[in-house]
């Protein structure tokens, strides 16, 4: 079975875009959320967010291309670009060895909402030509495929906020089993539209801190109250060992060595109350990769900054880990980039392999009255010089589907 290592990585979010502008924002112990610029939502429950500032598609495409786009596609093709860049690819690979897989938990929601509208105003004869091939969930990839010549495999992974997680491990399955060479992996979500909003609320999912936006993401906190929601793209670029070495890549980030998956088969928005299903992804992840518990040095949490959810993956990483977890580091980046949905996998897995890199622990900001519940070394507020040989990063989605990845030095 091939070896699949990660050569190029990309990003758009909250924090920063562009790799090094990520990295530096997630280590630096700031927040991204604010309050929400794009809309009026005076009259919603929850009125912050974190936004994607300063994005210009026109940086990216041109303007009919960027026309023609919904922003969770053009967040897409500016990650997924950069990360291809960075890998220095090239025209050194066959396009019919090369393939895409994206993940996206909702969609071009914002064309279909704008789109309706129209609809209803001014009638069928004015809805835009562009509005299917603009919103639909798998457009991403199809635009992706298209701009790089990518002509193997290309699918999309929808599992919620776990999508972008699995489209990794499915990426990199394609590799193993000799469908690919080179696979463009990642996510991408830009819903931080009202309707989004109203449904959320609803739920009363969402963190309701409008007056101290800055410290309303807190996992893992006693006075959490919920996740905020956020925007943006993570793409990485996995290549088999053998492929980056005959066309001499001019680094290689980590090696992907595990993937597990699983179903809490529960509930369709809570976690088990346990953990268990998450602890088998992550049991999962390190069969695949042959390791034992003890050889893993950081995780990269899903820890969401909801009440139950953390007390949930608290206990999945003791359930795996043992008395270990104690030992073990633990943070969540989205104390700085809010909630990125379908693209937290993605993103959350290229802050792991940074801190690989690096040797470095990113930290879990806001961590301010410990919840009891929560009692692992969560890296409060500031990071941390460590060695570690190998990170894992736990994405977890609503319908209790669950993804944990494992990257290891090369």
């Amino acid at each position: 079975m091939e070896r699949v290592v990660v050569t190029g990585m990309g990003v758009v979010s909250p924090v920063g875009i562009g790799l090094e502008a990520f990295w530096e924002g997630i280590t630096k112990g700031e927040s991204a959320v604010g309050p929400v610029q794009k809309y009026d939502l005076s009259d919603y429950p929850t009125r912050i967010a974190a936004e994607v500032r300063n994005f210009d598609a026109q940086q990216y495409l041109d303007r009919k291309e960027s026309r023609h786009m919904d922003r969770f596609v053009q967040f897409a093709v500016a990650a997924a670009e950069e990360a291809w860049q960075d890998a220095g690819i090239g025209d050194q690979v066959d396009p019919d060895r090369a393939g895409v897989v994206v993940g996206n938990g909702i969609g071009g929601m914002q064309t279909l909402t704008e789109q309706h509208q129209v609809l209803l105003e001014r009638g069928p004869s004015r809805v835009n030509p562009f509005f299917i091939p603009k919103m639909i969930g798998n457009i991403a990839g199809g635009q992706l495929a298209i701009r790089l010549n990518l002509r193997g495999p290309n699918e999309t992974v929808v599992t919620a906020c776990a999508s972008s997680g699995n489209a990794i491990g499915s990426g990199l399955r394609a590799i193993q089993h000799g469908e690919a060479d080179v696979m463009l992996v990642g996510g991408t979500e830009a819903a931080l539209i009202p309707l989004a909003f109203a449904g959320f609320c609803s739920m009363k999912a969402m963190s309701t801190r409008n007056d101290d936006p800055q410290h309303a993401s807190r996992p893992f906190d006693r006075d959490r109250d919920g996740f905020v929601m956020g925007e943006g793209a993570g793409f990485l670029v996995l290549e088999s060992l053998s492929h980056a070495e005959a066309r001499g890549a001019a680094h290689i980030y980590a090696e992907m060595a595990g993937y597990g998956r699983s179903s809490d088969a529960y509930h369709v928005v809570e976690p088990h109350p346990e953990g268990e299903g998450a602890s088998h992804a992550m049991v999962r992840a390190l069969k695949d990769a042959n390791m034992r518990p003890e050889d893993i040095g950081y995780i990269n949490a899903h820890g969401t900054s909801t009440p139950k959810g953390d007390v949930a993956e608290t206990l999945a990483i003791k359930r795996v880990f043992g008395d270990y977890a104690s030992r073990l580091a633990v943070s969540s980046t989205k104390s700085s980039t809010g909630h990125l949905l379908g693209a937290a996998g993605a993103v959350e897995m290229i802050a792991s392999i940074l801190a690989l890199k690096y040797q470095i622990l990113p930290p879990t900001i806001n961590l301010e009255n410990p919840d009891p519940d929560c009692d692992l070394y969560y890296v409060p507020n500031k990071p941390e010089e460590r060695r570690l040989h190998a990170v894992m990063s736990n994405a977890f989605g609503f319908g209790g589907q669950n993804a944990s990845l494992i990257a290891r030095e090369f």
